[in-house]
């Protein structure tokens, strides 16, 4: 069956996860993918010894449906085979800081002189150009510049640190397979390809920004301030609520007949009144709300999280029992919808794998291969470019690959 991105050759040089996940998207759409990795004696990020390495590649989903080749690029003979292959591709993302990319011959502006329908993704901490072009930074540090941390949790506590899923991959990782997408698509139309120029910062900002109550500050409204909105989890309707068994049951009944539903469901019509108010997203609960909580927090305290689950499966109400990651890997829903799926490893029959989360009815996605070893496809790339093996052999005596 024909995938979406059938014939896109894109190359990877990158040295972070968000980076590999965004070609692993792509990748699973059909897009041929060569990861281009440092060689080991090169300075390599994740030779960190044998059973530590071995482990680190088996976790690393992110580079199924890809090959791996090794490339020196600070040697000029690494350089001219990137050059070859990028003659032959669509696509090179990087993960560099501004800068190395030239000192390594691997800049849009060199690269493009050679295939000017190339699309060039750049993944950046805060962009190409800039006052903080240059600084170093990692999701969390883009969450605080973003104001993202300056509106978790309450304001009598220090901010929370979220997992690293806002600012890498729903946001530089996300955002650079549709910058890659419309690229692609703009080529189709110009016949000339561009410099898709991602920023963490500007992608965690953008995030943010789309959030109510703090939109509002944009036209005028007052400035969103840290637990004073519905998603802080102060208010009775959009809370975690701990159960009998010290588990925990989300409830996120925001809309008026939710929430109704919910006080129905629960024998407290009484506490109807408390729902959402229009001006809740940008204040903090009231009195009579969080009294409400507090109600609502001794009753939850009357049964199990596996009883309120039941409880609440015939009622028109939005409530989620709080997984563990084992918990969550064995959801019925997530099994139902193949999210999560055989790794394909002979080395560990048993592992797992995510599964894909776009599902295209007419051309799916694929997972073809499991993630390769560093450099697995090294010799076989360079035969594929005429290389013969006397100069293979030469090329890895001296360190290129």
């Amino acid at each position: 069956m024909k995938s979406p991105l059938d014939g896109i050759k894109i190359l990877e040089l990158n040295r972070v996860a968000p980076g590999s996940f965004c070609t692993m998207m792509l990748g699973d759409m059909g897009a041929e993918v060569l990861k281009i990795e440092t060689p080991a004696q090169s300075g390599a990020a994740k030779h960190m010894g044998a059973k530590d390495d071995d482990l680190w590649v088996r976790s690393e989903f992110a580079n199924r449906n890809k090959k791996s080749m090794t490339l020196n690029l600070k040697d000029p003979a690494a350089q001219t085979v990137l050059h070859e292959l990028v003659a032959k591709s669509d696509v090179v993302i990087e993960g560099f800081r501004p800068g190395v990319g030239a000192r390594l011959g691997a800049d849009y502006a060199t690269l493009s002189a050679l295939n000017p329908r190339l699309v060039y993704c750049s993944l950046s901490g805060f962009g190409q150009d800039g006052p903080y072009r240059d600084r170093a930074g990692h999701d969390l540090n883009y969450l605080a510049i973003a104001g993202v941390l300056g509106q978790l949790g309450s304001r009598d506590s220090a901010p929370p640190i979220p997992l690293n899923i806002v600012a890498d991959y729903a946001g530089a990782a996300l955002h650079g397979v549709i910058g890659i997408l419309l690229a692609l698509l703009a080529r189709q139309s110009t016949g000339r390809g561009q410099q898709v120029d991602v920023a963490y910062l500007d992608t965690a900002f953008a995030l943010l920004t789309a959030v109510p109550g703090i939109r509002n500050y944009f036209v005028g409204g007052a400035e969103a301030q840290r637990g004073e909105n519905v998603f802080a989890g102060a208010h009775p309707y959009y809370a975690v609520y701990p159960t009998r068994d010290e588990r925990w049951l989300s409830v996120g009944c925001m809309e008026p007949w939710l929430w109704s539903n919910f006080c129905e469901a629960l024998g407290r019509p009484d506490l109807k009144r408390q729902g959402m108010q229009t001006d809740d997203f940008q204040r903090s609960p009231s009195a009579a709300q969080r009294a409400a909580k507090g109600e609502i927090e001794a009753i939850m305290r009357t049964r199990t999280l596996a009883e309120w689950v039941t409880f609440f499966a015939a009622t028109d109400v939005c409530v989620g029992e709080v997984n563990g990651l084992a918990e969550a890997v064995n959801d019925p829903q997530l099994r139902h919808r193949n999210m999560i799926l055989p790794a394909g490893d002979p080395r560990q029959p048993d592992a797992t794998q995510p599964g894909i989360a776009i599902k295209l009815t007419a051309t799916p996605g694929s997972i073809r291969s499991r993630p390769p070893l560093p450099g697995e496809h090294t010799d076989q790339v360079l035969r594929e470019l005429g290389r013969a093996p006397a100069e293979i052999a030469a090329l890895r005596a001296a360190g290129a690959v």
